[in-house]
């Protein structure tokens, strides 16, 4: 079964696209089986219950016990492998 990732940015235009295409392509490439869907961060609580994890790019809140990782190593391309480690021990 998929895993679901919600990927939210301020207000899931250019930022959340960018980084959610690179998850997903970077997990795919992987073996990954993954749905990942972009929101807005004030969308985030609403969504959270369907994601088994949530990668942002603002803080974002109301998502319960759904582990979250605040990152812009997809933006900025420092960081990237670390936070492709922590998502891949999320997932498994």
């Amino acid at each position: 079964m998929a895993k679901r990732i919600l990927v939210s940015c301020g207000t899931a235009v250019a930022t959340s696209t960018v980084v959610a295409k690179k998850v997903e392509e970077v997990l795919k490439s992987k073996g990954y089986d993954v749905v990942v869907e972009q929101c807005k961060a004030s969308e985030v609580p609403s969504k959270a219950e369907r994601a088994d994890l949530i990668v942002t790019t603002t803080p974002v809140s109301g998502v319960g016990s759904k582990p979250v990782i605040h990152t812009l190593s997809f933006l900025t391309g420092v960081g990237v492998d670390e936070d492709i480690k922590k998502i891949i021990e999320y997932l498994d």
